[in-house]
């Protein structure tokens, strides 16, 4: 566990800036293919304007809110405060669409997720409240997390992208058991690349200073070698192209957001993975422990809990 491959797909915050985007992930990137992010800082007032492209995107507010003009739409997201405060409304926008950002209400931050698209759906432009946000308490115990899955199968009509947003409560681990999904197996595994953007935040009673912080593990089979191990913070990227992920780990004192996108090449939109066989045992711990309690699905912010 040395981080051999650090240099090649993990991105810090500022190591990845273009064209006023505080973070720009997408195939100028080598080896990337399927999938992009954007994110950005935006003052009151401010837009940004995207033209039409191949990919369709899903638009989700970090922190603030922003109207989106698009496909003769005009659609307010009412946003959050920050990750850690619930889940957010988001919005579909579909290929070949010209669209903007704007923050209208104050300064807000907002993220584009992208992904190849070769079909347009019948209804381009999907206004998803947070209230329609189905929200997902996942493992148990020290590996607990709860995820938010506005943009998966099943809740999202889209071409090929997936995304979704996990928080991970201060002390505990996600990603977990190491998974993967880097193949075409029907009904088994589909092949997805996917990036992992994080923020971080202090528990309560944290002293002025405190630098939160989390780390992110990815690993690769004989055939297929990836060595990633990486201290993350707000405003950093990791990609996965291929191989086993996790553990993401939140140290006690700092709670863990990320957000994922994923896509890519096969037939299917399906989020299928495989446990690496060394630890997909873990699992069936989990029968015999509870939720962690700082995770409430009405209320789900550690932050507040």
């Amino acid at each position: 566990m040395t981080g051999a491959d650090n240099a090649r797909w993990v991105h810090p915050l500022g190591t990845a800036e273009r064209d006023g985007w505080d973070v720009v992930v997408d195939d100028s990137v080598q080896g990337w293919q399927h999938t992009s992010l954007m994110v950005t800082s935006l003052a009151q007032g401010e837009r940004r304007e995207l033209p039409a492209d191949g990919q369709e995107h899903v638009v989700v507010p970090l922190s603030g809110s922003v109207t989106v003009r698009a496909d003769g739409h005009e659609v307010v997201l009412a946003g959050r405060a920050s990750v850690f405060a619930g889940p957010t409304d988001v919005l579909y926008v579909a290929r070949d669409t010209d669209w903007t950002l704007t923050a209208q209400h104050g300064a807000a931050r907002v993220a584009v997720c992208g992904a190849s698209a070769t079909t347009r759906p019948a209804v381009p432009v999907v206004h998803l409240t947070r209230e329609e946000v189905p929200v997902e308490l996942r493992g148990a115990g020290l590996a607990s997390r709860q995820v938010r899955n506005f943009g998966i199968p099943g809740v999202l009509e889209a071409d090929s992208i997936i995304a979704c947003e996990v928080v991970t409560p201060a002390g505990n681990w996600s990603s977990y058991p190491p998974h993967k999904h880097d193949e075409e197996r029907t009904g088994v595994e589909t092949e997805l690349e996917e990036i992992y953007y994080f923020e971080a935040a202090a528990t309560h009673g944290a002293p002025v200073g405190a630098e939160p912080f989390g780390y992110q593990r990815v690993y690769g089979t004989a055939d297929r070698p990836i060595d990633v191990l990486a201290e993350v913070r707000s405003g950093d990227v990791v990609l996965v192209p291929h191989g086993w992920h996790g553990p993401a780990m939140a140290p006690p004192g700092y709670d863990l957001y990320y957000l994922n996108v994923m896509a890519g090449p096969g037939p299917e939109r399906a989020w299928l993975i495989c446990d690496d066989p060394a630890h997909g045992w873990v699992r069936q711990t989990w029968a015999g422990q509870d939720v962690d309690p700082r995770l409430r699905s009405e209320d789900p912010s550690p932050e507040e809990s």
